[in-house]
């Protein structure tokens, strides 16, 4: 089977072509791909295939002007309608195409078990071009009787991975890292490989599905799992009256503050998604991320 795959040097990316490397996967992206292409800007010529795989996109860094949330439209929202139009003209459209989207449309700060049907709230830059990305995919894809599936994500793990769970290692490596509150906030998480392994049968079913690996680890129990790899001691913990002080005096100091209120707030709060959908149609059931997660 040929498979199309843009955003293929990214963390998920790697992970997607290595599991599907006994197919013919024809890369889209910006160097390193056999398609070379800046989808934000670019309409690319692109062969027939029978399966896309939508994994390319603008994550991981917070929008300070208009300039860079605009950013975020152009290469996700603008990138993806480009993609549709090369593969309109493209000498065949796919049978299915599968869009990795984000739990971040959902705009939840807090909430337990979140699941498909929550409103899409998103308020920030990031969220609101992943659902305006969906829309622009799932028309399509009606319009065009292709398939469609899309994945959203919440954090996602895997050896030498970027963004928050970068930082946090690079935190217990260097001795700074410390739980606030017994760091008792669960999150939901993924493996890059488990998102893999389940993109086939994803996109031979249809539909819109949360990942998560069902346990969604603690603060505490990721950070003891790190610091044991990095054979550091177990990160040190603060009270939360204490971090609430540091937090108003984050305020002050502005944005570049390591910690302030709206910071303290989330890393202090339960953010879940519920998977039971993905676990009725498609038999996901990963390992908890705590069990496979190596650095």
């Amino acid at each position: 089977m040929r498979i199309l795959l843009t955003g293929a040097t990214g963390f998920l990316g790697l992970a997607i072509q290595r599991h599907f490397a006994g197919n013919e996967v024809i890369t889209i992206g910006r160097s390193n791909c056999e398609v070379i292409a800046h989808l934000e800007k670019d309409i690319p010529v692109l062969p027939e295939a029978g399966l896309v795989i939508h994994a390319a996109g603008k994550a991981h860094s917070v929008p300070k002007t208009k300039a860079q949330e605009k950013e975020f439209f152009d290469v996700n929202v603008k990138g993806t309608g480009n993609l549709l139009m090369a593969l309109e003209r493209s000498a065949g459209l796919p049978k299915s195409f599968v869009f990795i989207s984000s739990i971040a449309v959902y705009g939840a700060e807090e909430g337990i078990l979140i699941d498909e049907s929550f409103p899409l709230s998103a308020n920030d830059a990031y969220g609101k071009s992943k659902i305006e990305a969906e829309k622009l995919i799932i028309d399509w894809c009606k319009l065009n009787r292709v398939n469609c599936t899309i994945l959203r994500l919440p954090l996602l793990a895997g050896s030498n991975p970027p963004g928050n769970l970068r930082s946090m290692i690079k935190g217990i490596q260097k001795g700074y890292y410390v739980n606030i509150a017994g760091g008792k906030a669960k999150k939901s998480m993924v493996m890059r490989e488990d998102v893999a392994s389940i993109i086939l049968k994803a996109s031979q079913k249809g539909g819109i599905y949360n990942l998560t690996d069902g346990h969604h680890p603690s603060f505490a129990e990721l950070s003891e799992v790190i610091a044991k790899q990095l054979n550091r001691p177990k990160p040190f913990d603060i009270p939360l009256w204490f971090a609430n002080l540091m937090a108003l005096g984050g305020d002050l100091m502005g944005s570049k503050a390591p910690i302030n209120s709206k910071k303290l707030s989330k890393i202090t709060k339960d953010l879940t998604f519920a998977d039971d959908k993905a676990r009725t149609a498609l038999g996901w059931n990963p390992e908890p991320v705590i069990v496979q997660f190596k650095i």
